[in-house]
């Protein structure tokens, strides 16, 4: 049974000249970026704040997550000119904070860790004080591959736990919530601020998601996006219920008094929402 969407959730995302822009010079650089590729509601704000996130490693995953709408596919060759693509791009749009996240590339021998540490060095190359958060896969929780990306001290090291660990393994078949876990846990031994963010709706209950809270607060994780849950398609796991902007306020409120130094929580909210760095 696919349930009616409340008046809360329904969004009319408007175009301009400016997003058209930003799309026109991300498909001539042949990028990819999450704003487009996920329709989010929130990319006219993050690109008037001059923040964007782009999608690195191709648009073909390793990993089948029951949630998400990247095809789960024989990923391409990894593209060596792609750093300096998205270096452009920053420069072009005169970006304060760019985003790079990636599918997860289970069938590299670094997991695509070297191509994280390649964009990094690219956007530091400007000399423009730009912030740079990466989203990353969790490589496992493996410290060789981790340390490639760590050692660029990145201004955020953003991993998401996706989902509350009762139902983990339902939508994230091939992920370890353990290791996710682990891979905050050494971010933050190596001195780095750190992020994660996950999803309401799956089927979680209320008690589990300040569960979750408290444990992201176990290892120290400086920030946290919740956000409601959408189905992409009908392929994909349903949604359980739509949380009321009220419950998401009271996750704030109960994160910031956990000691998050920032809680980003709404039906809208994605990993990068307000992502300009601490």
């Amino acid at each position: 049974m696919v349930l009616k969407k409340p008046d809360w959730i329904k969004v009319k995302i408007e175009g301009s000249g400016k997003l058209a822009g930003v799309e026109n010079l991300v498909k001539d650089l042949k990028l990819n970026t999450v704003c487009h590729s996920a329709n989010c509601p929130n990319r006219m704000e993050c690109f008037e704040r001059r923040t964007a996130t782009f999608m690195i490693l191709g648009d073909k995953c390793t990993r089948n997550c029951r949630y998400c709408n990247v095809l789960c596919q024989k990923p391409d060759p990894v593209d060596p000119t792609e750093p300096k693509h998205i270096k452009e791009a920053v420069d072009v749009l005169d970006l304060k904070h760019a985003v790079i996240t990636s599918v997860t590339r289970d069938d590299l021998p670094d997991e695509g860790a070297t191509q994280f540490r390649d964009v990094i060095r690219e956007i530091r190359s400007l000399g423009k004080n730009i912030t740079v958060e990466v989203l990353i896969p969790d490589m496992h929780a493996k410290k060789e591959h981790l340390d490639i990306v760590f050692d660029e001290r990145p201004d955020v090291l953003n991993h998401n736990v996706e989902a509350v660990p009762s139902i983990f393994k339902q939508v994230r078949p091939q992920g370890n919530f353990e290791q996710s876990m682990e891979v905050l846990r050494y971010a933050k031994e190596r001195g780095l601020i750190t992020k994660s963010g996950f999803m309401v709706g799956l089927g979680e209950t209320k008690e589990e998601v300040l569960e979750l809270l408290e444990k992201l607060r176990e290892v120290d994780c400086d920030m946290v996006t919740i956000g409601q849950y959408l189905q992409p398609s009908r392929k994909h796991v349903e949604v359980s219920r739509y949380v009321h902007p009220d419950e998401f306020e009271e996750y704030k409120r109960t994160g910031l008094e956990l000691g998050f130094k920032r809680v980003s929580s709404g039906p809208f909210v994605r990993s990068s929402y307000g992502a300009q760095a601490l």
